[in-house]
């Protein structure tokens, strides 16, 4: 992992105007872990106007010391966060400092951020003239090392300021708050929700202290934006272990204050058809959905398919029912996703992939038209989610086999009346151009006389026009209708092709 040579330069023009200048938080963690960073911060000594001096192409638009350099690489603009070092004073409500105040030392400045591993500095010295500075406060890590993680720069051209152990923390792989945890919740109390995300993305545990304010404080999260809430809800659902993310939302308590829907079903038993109580089934066909890299909509559709099932439950095992537990949780999943401010495109589309979840197929009675009705009630496009979202619930009741032959053969239905590649459709020309140009009645001839110059096409494409298509009819209209049949077998070979081609791709007979 090299630093990007707009980060370098950044960090020269301001140590050459005579600020200290350091990259920090999160890039530094994602630097000692070998991850690529996403985003790079640097803070500096520097006040905001005197950082705008220094980078003409910046903008500042907060009230938090952060300017945003636009700097050029190669043919790229990279976007900079530079901070002035500050120091906070109280967070009455719970999101926001009272008063922001700069601070004079790097110390003061790390102090203030949340968990120990994104409170780390680097150093580096750009060149051999001037040595990387040294100071009791801030621990020396020299030779190119930090703790035993290599990093791809010179021997002594970097430094670690590590003071609050996280380098420990990255390697026990332990989430813990700098300093008293109950202080850094109080002040943005969104930090909470984080301590879970980074656990879930890095497959880290919450220290037990760390963890332990966050179950007493669980409410203060009710103080932070929905919107907030929100953004730090998709980062946990769209990881890698999203159902170990909720699972620790309901453990630390948050879950009551973010969606207690989910938790009326823990510990709630199914039917005969389920070996998992209703909230382990929701949270494993989440799993399962990330598994196999689904999107949003599905995973959130995962979660939410049986969430009204404790509403909706009659008895017990193993004969329980659960009627209208579809209809009822697609307007749970409305109620939810409004309420957490999500984008209303997105709420309609989990409503009806819950909604549907409980279609049936059933290869004897159901028909094409049966088929039809499906694809018309869901939409087309909605179809391909709706068949991952069945993967899901099946997997997450645990049925070994993710896609049975009726839902292979149900997709090959799906595929062959939605598509019909093979259709009078093709035609530049259509039934009311027919009846037009040959003075005729509707009825089925028109059909016929369709379906002739289909074949027709199929044997040269060229001919698709509609000039000629007119002329060709009017040849064709001289000839009876079994003549018009013999001459339609083309069409009946290519679709039986095409067919068997569909039946092949989705190992159905």
């Amino acid at each position: 992992m090299r630093i990007p040579k707009s980060v370098k330069y950044a960090l020269q023009k301001l140590e050459e105007n005579g600020f200290d200048a350091y990259i920090v938080g999160g890039c530094v963690r994602d630097l000692l872990l070998k991850r690529r960073p996403k985003d790079w911060d640097i803070a500096t000594s520097a006040k905001p106007e005197q950082i705008q001096k220094i980078f003409p192409d910046s903008f500042y638009q907060n009230k938090f010391g952060t300017v945003t350099a636009r700097i050029k690489e190669r043919k790229n603009i990279r976007e900079i966060q530079i901070t002035t070092y500050r120091k906070e004073t109280k967070y009455t409500d719970k999101r926001h400092p009272d008063k922001v105040k700069w601070a004079k030392t790097l110390k003061e400045d790390l102090k203030r951020r949340d968990f120990t591993i994104n409170a780390m500095a680097m150093e580096i010295a750009q060149n051999t003239k001037r040595p990387l500075r040294r100071s009791e406060a801030h621990p020396v890590e020299l030779g190119g090392k930090a703790q035993g993680h290599n990093l791809k720069l010179k021997a002594n051209k970097f430094r670690i300021i590590d003071l609050f152990n996280g380098q420990q923390d990255l390697k026990d792989k332990l989430i813990r708050a700098v300093g008293n945890p109950k202080d850094r919740f109080s002040e943005d109390a969104l930090r909470m929700m984080r301590a879970v995300r980074f656990a879930v993305e890095l497959n880290f545990d919450i220290e037990k202290n760390t963890f332990n304010a966050i179950e007493k404080n669980a409410y203060w999260i009710q103080a932070i934006s929905k919107e907030r809430i929100r953004d730090e809800l998709i980062k946990i659902i769209m990881s890698d272990k999203p159902d170990k993310g909720i699972e620790l939302l309901r453990k630390t308590g948050l879950l009551t204050y973010i969606i207690p829907e989910l938790e009326n079903g823990v510990g709630v038993s199914q039917n005969r058809h389920h070996i998992y109580t209703i909230y382990t089934h929701l949270i494993l066909s989440l799993k399962y959905a990330a598994l196999r890299k689904y999107n949003l909509a599905v995973r959130l559709a995962a979660l939410f398919h049986d969430i009204a099932k404790p509403q909706t439950k009659k008895g017990e095992w193993p004969d329980a029912t659960f009627y209208n537990h579809d209809v009822l949780g697609a307007k749970f999943a409305i109620k939810i996703l409004q309420r957490l401010k999500f984008p209303k495109k997105l709420i309609e589309k989990v409503a009806i992939l819950v909604r549907n979840h409980m279609f049936v197929y059933d290869i004897e009675k159901v028909s094409e038209a049966g088929v039809r009705r499906l694809i018309r009630r869901v939409g087309m496009e909605n179809i391909p989610d709706l068949i991952k979202l069945r993967i899901c619930d099946r997997l997450g009741s645990g049925c070994p086999k993710a896609v049975p032959y009726k839902l292979r053969h149900l997709q090959y239905v799906i595929e062959r009346v939605s598509k019909d590649p093979i259709s009078v459709k093709m035609l530049n020309i259509n039934g009311n151009d027919i009846m037009d140009a040959l003075k005729i009645s509707p009825g089925p001839r028109i059909g016929l006389l369709l379906n002739a110059l289909l074949s027709e096409v199929l044997e040269n494409p060229k001919r698709n026009k509609k000039e000629y298509l007119i002329k060709r009819a009017k040849e064709l209209n001289k000839l009876s209708d079994k003549q018009l049949k013999e001459l339609t077998q083309k069409v009946k070979e290519k679709k039986e092709e095409v067919d068997m081609e569909l039946k092949q791709k989705y190992w159905v007979k």
